[in-house]
């Protein structure tokens, strides 16, 4: 006998994005799950507001490089989603009877597991991003879309004017029921911008979704198609605004500011609030040390980290080791990195396993353009990504990008000029 399981409300994640602005820290990890805040992984924030918001259902939609996203859910533990009747679900492209393919578009990969959807006879769906920092009761939105009977309810907030051109931009009628959204717009119209939340009702969604999939050159894309599909057809669109603080980590200098948001002395983002907790898959390390040489100022320090040396407004992750002499200032400096005596490091990414070299300075010069991919890293941050070596002395700019094991042996000087990108071989 097959047991019927009804839910309300089941959750889908979008987690399988390559993050390609996020440069060499998504090159072999889904964006979803980059080092974030000194503890977390991004995606921790999504799936704490989920358990915190009580949606026990939950399904992660994976397709990038997914083994450390896939590792660090398990099967949900942490953040109370191990459960027999609903749960967590990691949900990969995978084979059907007819074909199989990876996922097309945001669209397709909701289309693509519609069983998983319907598995629990539920009438409402809330799509979500795993790659935002935020806090939101998603409760108190589906509330507001059951009330005002929307086929879908967006979740917006204002933007400044001039990042418009970056979002899904809304516009609607003083009752917030949207006539129009643009994805993108050069000149928008208004400065609310969609969060990437949508609330469905099943029924409108799995019509849209399977109308879109048979429409022939079509982006299998939310916002390019889904939405305006239902707005021609008069669907009711409602806008759900959200004050608080909501941050689109998706380049270098943003995930560089939402990390730097945590030490301020009043934190624009609480990590501390005891009634909504974000919880994580915790290291087995024991507490962090302070020699008697060292200086920390309006920063985190994960456990098992030492510092002998001056951190300053930076954020050091578990089991980094920086030696006395050394100073970090406004960097992040990821998992069991070693920093050895007399560094300086400003501005700075430091990937996890990184090994610094005595007398070496990271972040200093004239603020150049990085002609690799002025996209990415030009915002005067330098990015050195995971495990690589760095020799004694070494002199290292702004907007640099290092991603090899080791400076290649043909380089004469100890010095990486602002501006430079050192990749491995063929990359």
């Amino acid at each position: 006998m097959k047991i019927k399981r009804t839910k309300d409300v089941v959750a889908l994640i979008l987690a399988g994005g390559q993050g390609s602005r996020l440069g060499v820290l998504t090159k072999k990890i889904a964006k979803p799950a980059v080092l974030f805040g000194g503890k977390f992984r991004i995606i921790d924030f999504t799936l704490s507001n989920c358990i915190n918001s009580q949606i026990d259902t939950v399904g992660i939609l994976t397709q990038y490089q997914p083994q450390i996203l896939n590792q660090h859910i398990g099967v949900g533990k942490h953040w109370d989603l191990d459960r027999l009747n609903g749960g967590v679900e990691i949900l990969p492209p995978h084979q059907k009877l007819e074909k199989g393919e990876w996922y097309k578009g945001t669209a397709n990969a909701v289309y693509q597991n519609l069983d998983f959807i319907n598995r629990y006879s539920s009438d409402h769906v809330i799509i979500l991003s795993g790659d935002h920092i935020y806090k939101m009761d998603y409760s108190l939105m589906i509330k507001y879309h059951k009330e005002m009977n929307a086929d879908v309810t967006i979740s917006i907030m204002e933007v400044p004017w001039e990042e418009t051109d970056r979002f899904g931009i809304v516009n609607m009628h003083e009752n917030r029921r949207i006539y129009e959204f643009e994805e993108k717009p050069k000149n928008a119209k208004s400065n609310y911008a969609s969060m990437g939340i949508y609330v469905f009702k099943r029924s409108a969604l799995e019509k849209y979704l399977i109308l879109d999939e048979n429409t022939e050159g079509s982006s299998n894309d939310f916002g390019k198609n889904i939405l305006p599909a239902m707005l021609r057809d008069d669907c009711i669109l409602q806008g759900y605004k959200f004050n608080g603080y909501w941050k689109d980590v998706g380049t270098i200098k943003s995930y560089w500011e939402a990390n730097m948001d945590l030490v301020n002395r009043i934190p624009e983002f609480n990590l501390y609030d005891t009634n909504w907790r974000i919880y994580t898959q915790s290291y087995n390390l024991p507490a962090h040390v302070v020699g008697e040489k060292s200086l920390i100022t309006e920063s985190i320090v994960g456990v098992g980290s030492r510092v002998d040396g001056i951190v300053e407004r930076s954020i050091i992750f578990p089991g980094v080791n920086i030696k006395e002499g050394s100073v970090i200032k406004d960097s992040i400096i990821m998992s069991y990195t070693d920093i050895e005596e007399d560094c300086e490091i400003y501005k700075s990414i430091i990937g996890e396993g990184v090994k610094i070299g005595k007398c070496s300075k990271i972040g200093f010069g004239e603020n150049i353009d990085n002609e690799f991919k002025p996209d990415i890293y030009n915002s005067e941050i330098t990015v050195i990504g995971e495990n690589t070596e760095l020799d004694d002395e070494m002199i290292i700019g702004k907007n640099v990008v290092i991603d090899c094991d080791s400076i290649p042996t043909d380089i004469n000087s100890n010095i990486v000029k602002s501006g430079t990108s050192l990749l491995k071989e063929g990359e």
